[in-house]
Parts: structure tokens; sequence; C-alpha cells
């Protein structure tokens, strides 16, 4: 019978040692996210004042209810056009966080240039949509261009750092042995490289179109088109929260609609992928 290597990462844990020896990668992140939760605590105090929160939260409901109706054709306009910025901004940014994706993962590109291409992702992220909507709002004006480039430039921020742990997470065996034999570099990334990381890359780009469709919403409010402009003149506007709740009636319509459109192509994809790679063993 063969027995197990002292250091074997199915040897269990020596009760024996102290807890401090015992802790791994995920318990030690646990206890520091813990900690953190409790040093937190002080984020949850209020304003001090004694108010009735239900109450507050009741009256506030009502006004939604029951929804106006009367601008429906009205926000399935601006919806249409919320929509439109959403998907141009998750086609452009696939593209560039490809790219990009590549000169991020360890696996593919030398060190200096992982260096420079995830600090220039880490800065993307560190700017709020809302913010890159105003930028872009200065620049080229208040219309739906203003709400393409902006979200373009936020998703490339979460999509380059996804695709690039996509990339990371492939068996480059196959590409080194496509390499070998003679195929050129395209031909590598394309038979060997794109295969294992292209059911990732659909399901993120799915989620971000999805997530662009929310966030589209919320930049109007800054005057980068779509339905987000409607949101801010009914939040404004006194007694207009039944048509504020028709807004988001629609845009929650839309959203379901896309993640459940969503799931079904994620499985589609996960089962072909599970299908090719049964057929290949």
């Amino acid at each position: 019978m063969r027995e197990t290597p002292p250091n074997s990462p199915t040897e269990p844990p020596r009760l024996d040692l102290p807890w401090y020896n015992r802790l791994d990668v995920v318990s030690l992140t646990f206890l520091i996210f813990l900690l953190a939760v409790i040093s937190s605590v002080g984020a949850l105090e209020g304003s001090g004042r004694d108010l009735d929160y239900m109450n507050n939260l009741s009256r506030f409901i009502n006004k939604f209810f029951p929804p106006d109706l009367s601008i429906l054709n009205r926000t399935l306009v601006a919806l249409v056009e919320t929509f439109q910025i959403a998907v141009m901004a998750t086609f452009f940014s696939v593209g560039i966080s490809l790219a990009l994706a590549l000169g991020a993962a360890h696996n593919i590109a030398p060190g200096w240039l992982v260096v420079i291409t995830r600090m220039l992702l880490n800065a993307i992220r560190t700017i709020p949509s809302l913010l890159w909507a105003l930028l872009t709002v200065v620049i080229v004006g208040s219309n739906s261009l203003a709400g393409v480039i902006a979200l373009t430039f936020y998703s490339i921020g979460y999509l380059g750092k996804f695709f690039s742990e996509a990339f990371e997470s492939t068996d480059m065996k196959v590409p080194a042995s496509l390499r070998g034999i003679g195929a050129k570099p395209f031909q590598a990334f394309q038979y060997g490289l794109w295969p294992q990381v292209k059911p990732l890359v659909w399901s993120h780009s799915l989620w971000m179109l999805e997530y662009n469709v929310r966030s589209a919403s919320i930049i109007g409010y800054v005057g980068a088109g779509g339905i987000g402009m409607d949101l801010a003149l009914y939040a404004e506007s006194a007694n207009s929260w039944d048509k504020f709740c028709t807004v988001l009636l629609c845009i929650l319509a839309v959203v379901t609609f896309l993640d459940l459109l969503g799931e079904s192509i994620r499985l589609r994809i996960k089962g072909r992928s599970g299908g090719q790679a049964a057929a290949k063993v």
C-alpha cells in the first residue's frame, strides 16, 4: 500500500499543533475579513435622531404605487437607448479587454508588461462609472455617446481583470505543443488557448452586458443619455415617485430578461464545452 507523503495536500491537519500553525490561506483570509467586519461596526451608527424608520419607509413606498403608466411609451423609448448604450459599450470593451488581458496574464506576458497592464486596469477600476460619465459629458457633451465612452472605460477595468484570470487558468502545454510542431503564434492562440478560455470570456461578457444596462440607467443622472435622465427628472420633481416607479419596473423587466437569457446561454456554452472535452478524451 502506498503511503501518503508527509507534505501531501490530502494529509489531515495535525491537531497537536498550535491553532496559528494550522491556518491555511483560506482560513487566514476569512480571519482577516472577520476582523475587518468587527472593526467596521461603527459604520452602522445612525444619525442619533429618534426617527420612526418603518413609518418613514412606509410613507415613502406608498408614494410609488400605483405606477403611472401614462409615461410608458416615453419610458420604453428611453429604455431602448439605454440598451443600445450598454450593447455598444460592452462590444468595445470586450475587444479592448481581450488585448489587455493577454498583457496582464502571468503565464503569457513578460513580468514588466504584466505590472504595467495591471496597474492600468487598477487605475481604470478606481474611477466609478458615474465619474467616468461626468468626465465624458464634459468632453463630448450631454448625449448617448458620452454614456458609451464612459461605460466602455468602466467595463475595461473589470473585463480586463476577469479575462486575464481566465487566461491564467489555462493549460499552457496545449499551445506550447502546437508551437513545437511549427504552428504560428496566432494559430497556437486560436487552437490551443482560445478554446479553453472561450466559455469564461462569453460568460463574463454576458454578465457585463447585464451590468451595463443597470449602469447606463444611472449615468443618465449626469447627462450621459439613456433612461437615467428620466429617473433624475422624476426624482427632482415633486410627487413624481409613481412615474419613477414605472421606470424602475421597466428596468427590472429588462434586467430580469437579460439575466434569464444569459443564464440559458451560459448553460449551453458550458454543456457544449463539456461535450467537446469528453469527445477529446
